[in-house]
Formats: C-alpha cells, sequence, structure tokens
C-alpha cells in the first residue's frame, strides 16, 4: 500500500509536519516494500489553494492513505472525492518512520 507522510525534510527520519498543504515534503512510503521517495510539496509555495495542490500531488502518485496532523476543508473534500484515506497522528512530534509503524499497527486516528 502506497502511504504520503507531510515531512518536515526528506527523510524517514525526519519529523512529521502537522500541516498538510503547507508542509515542505511530502514522503511516498510503500509499506509493502519500505521503498520510499521523498517530493517538494508543490502547495508548500502556493499563494493559495495550498491544500489541493498538495491533494493532487497525492492523487497522481496513486497513495491510497495520506497522514498528516491536519487536514484543511478543500484538501479533505478532495481526498473524499479520491477515496483515499486521510490518518492523524499524534500531537507527540515522531518522524515519518514511526508515523508509518503507526499506521501499519492501525494505531492511527482516522480524519472522517
Amino acid at each position: 500500500m502506497k502511504i504520503m507522510i507531510s515531512s518536515q525534510n526528506a527523510t524517514l527520519e525526519s519529523l512529521v509536519d502537522s500541516r498538510f498543504g503547507r508542509s515542505q515534503w511530502l514522503i511516498l512510503v510503500d509499506t509493502q516494500s519500505d521503498e520510499w521517495e521523498a517530493f517538494q510539496n508543490p502547495g508548500a509555495s502556493q499563494s493559495g489553494g495550498a491544500g489541493v495542490a498538495a491533494a493532487q500531488f497525492v492523487v497522481d502518485q496513486d497513495a491510497r492513505v495520506v497522514i498528516s496532523g491536519d487536514f484543511g476543508p478543500n484538501a479533505a473534500r478532495a481526498f473524499q472525492s479520491a477515496n483515499i484515506e486521510m490518518g492523524l497522528f499524534p500531537k507527540q512530534t515522531l518522524t515519518v518512520k514511526e508515523a508509518v509503524e503507526l499506521y501499519k499497527s492501525d494505531s492511527l486516528r482516522k480524519n472522517i
């Protein structure tokens, strides 16, 4: 399963970023092979519509799950329309790798 996680930097050891649309990086992880790739978030530098631009990027990468600390209403609607599950990581600081492990153990809150 491909999952996308908002991140402050471009590695699995990076801290997650609670801002989905404005996070600097989006990290795509394949939970079956543990392969991953970091992408600069195309929404981060937009003056408006950051969440929608980032959401469209996630859709284009064929991710089935996206994990962040918060999703704006427009990004959430885009994910709901595309049938992409949204997971919320807890408030304490996590690395991207820890967020993946929480997802694998079904320990993330779901954003409905």
